[in-house]
């Protein structure tokens, strides 16, 4: 072992004599919904300055995209959201990219490759990578290699496709444990309070909350509409967002970056020995860090608001978690594991470690005590992702509920082999606010969500919307009922009518007043389970009248596991039953639909 490290440390010296000119200047640019592109990128990027290639990484609409005809090497890395979509920090890439203007050979002197990383357990898988490969070539780009395409449903997750692309690209093979200089350096202050006046004045300046700027609606109610004796914990929530410039419609999103529980934020600080009052300002090391500190915190912060609202210790850690940890390792058997864990050849033992029982990185602190004494706070930026954002779909309408934003949350949790149960981090953290005990404020923002309901007054909506799948469907409902569209179909489908029948007086209310075609699936409330997709079935001559003869819109919401295909199979078979189609024909009348925007979803994992 010891002349193997001898021999990675000639390398290393090696290195630094080689011709500058042989290494040409790389450029990474990331589109990223949830942060594992934005990481898989930054990763990329750590690898190439140990090589000691120039390199920069930027999001992609942080580029400006005219540049990209004098660039000499680029590596995209991008994910796909939604129903093919790109994520919302490449949008105005992707927009300029697509555009019909753009000459053919715009990009023929650029060499580039596209890494996609997806689930294929949706049907768009990587579509944004995909589309990206085949636009590069068309404007003339040198692709290096096949469209890269990790999956997250891989035993070994996205790594197992990531490693050999990136040999396949020729990327070299880069010393993997050398420590880099940190992207950020602390400044430690002596009587200075926390302060955010800046960030209230830009709030106050923006005219529309954003990610960067969001607004501190109060909650006004928390309440568990799930029965008390149910598994599953499910709550109804509402924001005031009065004098907020919020605007919103059905089928829209809210955002919000949750906080990490205080017993964590506690350990963390005494595992490090960290003083959590402690006040600081940031200083950008590299021009790839910024010039300023990372959006969200304030000037100066403390090391408690950085911790609990900022640094994702409660996340599940990557592998470049690792690979930076085992920099600091001095512990020999620690930094051997920590090695194998790096390696493309230990992600087998790092997934059964780390990725399958859902350890948080603040677990695996644990379980290194040695290497973590050693960690230095500067890098405590490198070390953990931020937070990112949760999105839930608004279930509520500003028609019905004027100034107001409600969500439906079901609070996760589950357990593996490891004692302790797993807990969402936003949804257990939403659970915990109780606004009749005081004041609560949730920073939040609104997005534009993938589901578009028709304008047109005589247009019917068939909506399926299983647990709390329903949700936008009930936005929707109060919004087209206050409209006067009474066309409204919806499928709705739980465990049983008296635990988690979410909304059940207000849908009745609404089939009362002739504003709305209700049919439920109550799967454990007799023998025989029933679903949604049973419900499809049996109404089938309503359903083809409505989608043939009226032009009726398809919608599908909830989890992403049978329920989706499930129901899309019931609804071809109506096609067949009722219109007489072959297989083949529902497949393509499907197909139209959706190219239509008459079929949508909106699922998740």
């Amino acid at each position: 072992r010891e002349r193997e490290r001898e021999r990675e440390r000639e390398r290393e010296r090696e290195m630094l004599f080689l011709p500058r000119m042989a290494l040409p200047s790389l450029l990474v640019l990331y589109g990223s919904q949830t942060g594992t592109a934005q990481d898989t990128a930054q990763r990329i990027g750590r690898q190439a300055q140990r090589k000691h290639i120039q390199n920069r990484v930027a999001p992609l609409d942080g580029y400006n995209v005219a540049h990209l005809i004098s660039e000499s090497l680029v590596i995209f890395v991008c994910s796909t959201t939604g129903q093919g979509d790109p994520p919302d920090n490449m949008k105005n890439f992707w927009r300029f990219l697509f555009r019909k203007s753009l000459p053919a050979g715009s990009l023929c002197q650029l060499d580039c490759a596209v890494l996609g990383l997806g689930d294929s357990s949706y049907p768009k898988f990587n579509f944004v990578a995909k589309k990206l490969h085949k636009r590069l070539q068309q404007l003339g780009a040198s692709l290096l290699s096949s469209v890269g395409l990790a999956d997250d449903q891989h035993d070994l997750g996205a790594d197992a496709v990531i490693d050999p692309w990136l040999l396949s690209v020729t990327v070299p093979s880069f010393p993997r444990f050398c420590r880099l200089p940190p992207r950020y350096t602390f400044h430690f202050l002596e009587g200075v309070g926390e302060t955010s006046g800046d960030t209230e004045r830009n709030s106050k300046e923006q005219r529309v909350p954003s990610e960067s700027h969001p607004f501190p609606a109060r909650m006004t109610s928390n309440q568990r509409v799930s029965h008390p004796s149910h598994f599953q914990e499910v709550r109804l929530i509402e924001f005031d967002i009065s004098d907020s410039n919020i605007e919103f419609t059905a089928g829209d999103v809210v955002s919000m970056r949750p906080c990490n529980n205080p017993e964590d934020v506690e350990q963390f600080c005494q595992q490090l020995r960290l003083d959590p009052d402690s006040q600081f300002i940031l200083k950008a090391n590299d021009s790839t860090a910024g010039t300023h500190s990372p959006a969200g915190l304030p000037e100066p912060c403390s090391l408690r608001h950085l911790v609990e609202g900022y640094l994702g210790v409660a996340a599940v850690p990557r592998r470049s978690f690792f690979e930076t940890l085992q920099c600091f390792s001095t512990n020999e058997l620690e930094k051997e594991k920590l090695a194998e864990f790096s390696s493309a050849e230990g992600q087998d033992e790092l997934h059964a470690y780390c990725s399958r029982p859902r350890r948080t990185a603040l677990e695996v602190l644990c379980d290194f005590p040695h290497t973590t004494a050693e960690l230095k706070v500067d890098y405590l930026l490198d070390l953990f992702p931020p937070i990112q954002p949760r999105s839930f779909s608004i279930a509520s309408s500003p028609l019905a509920h004027p100034g107001k934003l409600q969500i439906l949350v079901a609070v996760v949790g589950y357990k593996t082999q490891i004692q302790k149960p797993r807990r969402g981090l936003c949804s257990t953290w939403l659970s915990s606010l109780d606004p009749s005990q005081g004041e609560v404020r949730v920073p939040l923002w609104v997005k534009k969500g993938t589901l578009r309901f028709p304008a047109d007054q005589d247009i019917p909506v068939i909506m399926v919307g299983p647990g709390t799948g329903v949700a936008p469907f009930r936005s929707a409902l109060q919004e087209r009922i206050a409209q006067g569209k009474a066309a409204n179909v919806l499928f709705f489908g739980c465990r049983s009518q008296f635990k988690d029948f979410y909304f059940s007086a207000e849908w009745r209310d609404r089939v009362e007043e002739g504003q709305l075609k209700l049919f439920t699936a109550f799967s454990r409330d007799q023998e025989d389970k029933i679903y949604v997709q049973h419900r499809v079935k049996e109404q089938s001559k309503l359903l083809w009248d409505l989608i043939a003869n009226r032009n009726a819109y398809f919608y599908i919401a909830g989890a992403a596991k049978d329920m989706p295909a499930s129901v899309c199979d019931a609804l071809k078979a109506t096609f067949q039953l009722e219109g007489g189609l072959s297989l083949e024909e529902s497949d393509q009348m499907l197909v139209a639909m959706e190219k239509a925007g008459r079929f949508q979803s909106e699922t998740w994992s």
